[in-house]
C-alpha cells in the first residue's frame, strides 16, 4: 500500500513536469532579477526562454574592458549574500562552486572638505575609536544604533521582502499594517541619522545609504536606513575577479538547467489577445510564444515601449510619467597605469553641502555645483583584476538629458580637479577613460531617463507600494526588477525574481 503510494506520487510528479515543460516562459531581460526567476522556473519544469537586448547578461552588472583595464560599471556594493545563496541552493546548486565572495572588512573610506576622515568597519570598536574624536556623541550612541538598524533590516526582511504586493489592501492585515508602521516609515532618514550622530560630517555618511536606493536622505523614509546594518554588520562583500562575475554565474546555472538564454536579441512587442499575454515579438521579426511573460525591466519604458495603449488602462502613458525618476549618474571609468596604493577599495569624497546637492539634484534637476564624488577601486582587493588602478568614478546626477558635449567635457574636468587636489594624480596617469551620461545609461539598459534605480523612495506610496509584480490588465504579465517590488539594490531586485518564480509556480498549484 505504502509503496504503490510512492509510486503514484512519483508519477504525478513526473506528468506535472511534464505539462509543465510545455509552458513556455519568456523573460525580456537578463538582470539579476529576471535570471534568478528563470532559474527558479526552469528547475520547476517550465521552458524558459531569456531574452536580453546587451551581448552581457546581469544589467546594470555589466563588465567593461579599456585596453589592458578591466572595470565593474555597477552595481559596486554587494550585501546580503545569503540572497545570492538562496537562487542556487534553491535547485540544489552551490554560489561557492562558482564564485568567490570577499568579505571587505573596513570598506569604505569617507574624506571630507575639512581634511577629517572615517573609515567605515565591520568591527564596532574601530568605528566608535573614530567617534570619540569625530562626534562624541556618535560614539555613545553607536551601538544603539546598530540595534535600530537591525530591528528596522528584521522588521523589513519578515515583512515585505519576500512576498509580492498588488495593492495597499495588502497591508491591512494586523501582522503586515504593526511591521509597516514598525519601520519608520513617515520619518526622515536624515531626521533619524541625527537622533544618534550629531556632526554632520558623520551624518553625511550615513545619509549616503539614500543614494542607495536612487534618492535624497532628506526626502526619504527612515526605513531605508536599515542598510547601514547590512554594511555596518553583515559586511561588505565583492567578487574575485569583478562583481559580474555573479550575474555569469546565474547565466550559467540558468544554461545548465536548460533554459535558454539569446543575447543581442531585443523585444519589441508584447503580443496580447484578450487582455492574455501570446507571445513576444523580437525587433528581427521572429516571434517566441509564451503562456507568460516576465519584463524584467524599466517598468515605466519597458510598458510604454512593449505594450500597446489599448491593453493597459491601468498604465496610461500619462500615469506613467507622473513617477518621480531616482538619481541617475555622470560615471568615469578611468585606468591609471601606476597602481594607487592610497585610493580604498570603496573611498568617498563628500561636497561641502550635502543638503543644496541634493536639493540641485532633485529640485532644480542640474548636475551638482560641489558633487560628492564615490570612487570603486576593485583592483585594490584583487589586483589581478586589471592592470594599473581601475578607477569606477561615480556622481550623483538628475534624470535629465545631457547630450551636449562641451558641458560633459567641463564637468568631467571638475572632477578631475576635485580629485587632483585631493592628491589623486588623474590627469598624469590616465592611460584609458570612458564617459556615461544619463543619456547613455538610458540608452544602454532602456531606463527611464537614465533613472539608475527606476523610482525615486521620496513619496510613501513609491517607497512602499512599488508597481506591482503583477500586470492587472494583462494575464500572464509579471515585472521583476528594481522598479517593482521590493525595489531597488542586486540583492532586491534578486528577491523580486524568486518572489515572481514562487508566485508564478504556486498559481499554477492552486
Amino acid at each position: 500500500m505504502e509503496l504503490g503510494s510512492s509510486v503514484d506520487s512519483q508519477e504525478r510528479l513526473r506528468l506535472e513536469r511534464k505539462n509543465l515543460s510545455m509552458k513556455k516562459i519568456v523573460i525580456i531581460g537578463a538582470g539579476l532579477g529576471g535570471l534568478a526567476c528563470g532559474i527558479q522556473l526552469q528547475h520547476a519544469g517550465y521552458n524558459v526562454t531569456i531574452v536580453e537586448k546587451n551581448s552581457h547578461a546581469g544589467g546594470k552588472m555589466m563588465p567593461v574592458k579599456l585596453g589592458d583595464y578591466s572595470f565593474d560599471f555597477g552595481p559596486n556594493t554587494i550585501t546580503m549574500p545569503n540572497v545570492f545563496r538562496k537562487v542556487f541552493s534553491n535547485v540544489g546548486e552551490s554560489l561557492d562552486d562558482y564564485i568567490e565572495l570577499i568579505r571587505l572588512e573596513r570598506h569604505t573610506k569617507n574624506q571630507f572638505p575639512s581634511g577629517n576622515e572615517f573609515i567605515q568597519s565591520i568591527y564596532p570598536d574601530e568605528v566608535i575609536s573614530q567617534l570619540k574624536t569625530l562626534d562624541p556623541h556618535g560614539a555613545k550612541h553607536y551601538w544603539a544604533y546598530l540595534k535600530e538598524v537591525q530591528r528596522l533590516y528584521k522588521k523589513a526582511e519578515e515583512g515585505f521582502f519576500n512576498r509580492t504586493f498588488s495593492s495597499w489592501g495588502d497591508y491591512l492585515s494586523p501582522s503586515l499594517s504593526k511591521a509597516f508602521l514598525q519601520v519608520r516609515p513617515f520619518e526622515k532618514m536624515d531626521h533619524f541619522h541625527k537622533r544618534f550622530f550629531k556632526n554632520s560630517e558623520i551624518q553625511q555618511v550615513f545619509n549616503r545609504y539614500g543614494t542607495y536606493i536612487g534618492s535624497s536622505p532628506y526626502v526619504t523614509p527612515a526605513t531605508f536606513s536599515m542598510i547601514g546594518y547590512l554594511e555596518m554588520a553583515e559586511g561588505v562583500f565583492t567578487i574575485k575577479g569583478g562583481n559580474p562575475m555573479l550575474a555569469q554565474a546565474f547565466a550559467n546555472l540558468i544554461l545548465k538547467l536548460g533554459g535558454e538564454l539569446k543575447l543581442d536579441t531585443e523585444a519589441s512587442e508584447i503580443i496580447i489577445e484578450k487582455q492574455h499575454v501570446k507571445a513576444v515579438e523580437l525587433k528581427d521579426g521572429n516571434r517566441i510564444e509564451a503562456d507568460k511573460v516576465i519584463v524584467n525591466g524599466d517598468f515605466i519604458t519597458a510598458t510604454k515601449k512593449l505594450i500597446k495603449k489599448q491593453y493597459r488602462p491601468s498604465y496610461p502613458d500619462h500615469r506613467l510619467e507622473a513617477f518621480e525618476p531616482s538619481v541617475s549618474a555622470f560615471v568615469i571609468l578611468a585606468g591609471l597605469k601606476n597602481f594607487q596604493e592610497n585610493i580604498h577599495h570603496h573611498h568617498v569624497f563628500f561636497s561641502g553641502d550635502y543638503q543644496k546637492e541634493f536639493d540641485e539634484l532633485f529640485v532644480k534637476k542640474e548636475l551638482p555645483s560641489d558633487p560628492t564624488i564615490y570612487i570603486c577601486h576593485s583592483a585594490q582587493t584583487d589586483r589581478t583584476i586589471s592592470k594599473g588602478s581601475n578607477l569606477f568614478i561615480l556622481v550623483n546626477a538628475p534624470a535629465i538629458e545631457l547630450s551636449d558635449k562641451k558641458t560633459v567635457e567641463d564637468y568631467k574636468n571638475k572632477i578631475y580637479n576635485r580629485l587632483e587636489k585631493e592628491g589623486i594624480p588623474v590627469r598624469q596617469e590616465l592611460e584609458e577613460e570612458k564617459v556615461y551620461t544619463p543619456d547613455s545609461i538610458a540608452h544602454l539598459f532602456h531606463a527611464y531617463k537614465g533613472a539608475l534605480y527606476g523610482v525615486s523612495s521620496h513619496k510613501i506610496s513609491d517607497a512602499f507600494l512599488r508597481p506591482r509584480n503583477s500586470n492587472k490588465d494583462i494575464k500572464g504579465l509579471y515585472y521583476a526588477g528594481g522598479t517593482t517590488h521590493p525595489g531597488g539594490g542586486s540583492p532586491m531586485v534578486t528577491l523580486s525574481g524568486l518572489n515572481v518564480a514562487k508566485k508564478i509556480i504556486q498559481s499554477n498549484k492552486s
